[in-house]
């Protein structure tokens, strides 16, 4: 059975601890429960992480940043479940690593972090091709992350482009 914390009786805060911390995660430490704009709160989670990976070897963040995707698919499968529905607004890790992947491999500047920020939600929420069918297409947890990664993708190729066109 589904229960819903008193205060906030639409917002899912999770029965078990097991629950609590599957929510915890898959909400961006909650941010996910902003009253608008939700994905854009948990984007902005990826900025502090984003941070700390590019303190890192290429070979160092590649591996972190898969492990990060693959536990993320595990986390909002687990959280699909825990709401009782299809990619709730209230998940945002999709968002996180999505953002991530926007900024790999780049060297971190305020510019790269804000750019990466704009195009990754631009991305996210117009879902070029194929990212809508991707994420029409995969159940559960893998659908719900791997077109934010796709959008990713496409960011981090942009930014890429740009990266290496303005510095020529």
């Amino acid at each position: 059975m589904i229960k819903y914390h008193p205060v906030r009786s639409k917002r899912l805060w999770g029965n078990t601890l097991g629950e609590k911390i599957v929510v915890f995660f898959a909400t961006g430490f909650y941010t996910g429960y902003a009253p608008i704009v939700p994905g854009t709160f948990g984007t902005l989670v990826g900025i502090p992480l984003a941070l700390i990976l590019s303190l890192l070897s290429l070979w160092q963040s590649t591996v972190i940043l898969v492990l990060m995707i693959a536990v993320s698919c595990w986390v909002a499968d687990k959280a699909e479940k825990i709401y009782g529905m299809k990619d709730p607004n209230d998940i945002v890790i999709d968002e996180v690593v999505g953002y991530l992947v926007t900024v790999w491999a780049l060297p971190i500047s305020w510019g790269v972090v804000l750019a990466g920020f704009i195009l990754f939600r631009v991305l996210d929420i117009l879902k070029p091709f194929p990212i809508r069918k991707i994420e029409q297409r995969i159940p559960g947890g893998a659908g719900v992350v791997m077109d934010d990664v796709l959008a990713g993708i496409y960011g981090c190729m942009i930014l890429h482009v740009l990266f290496v066109l303005c510095a020529g």
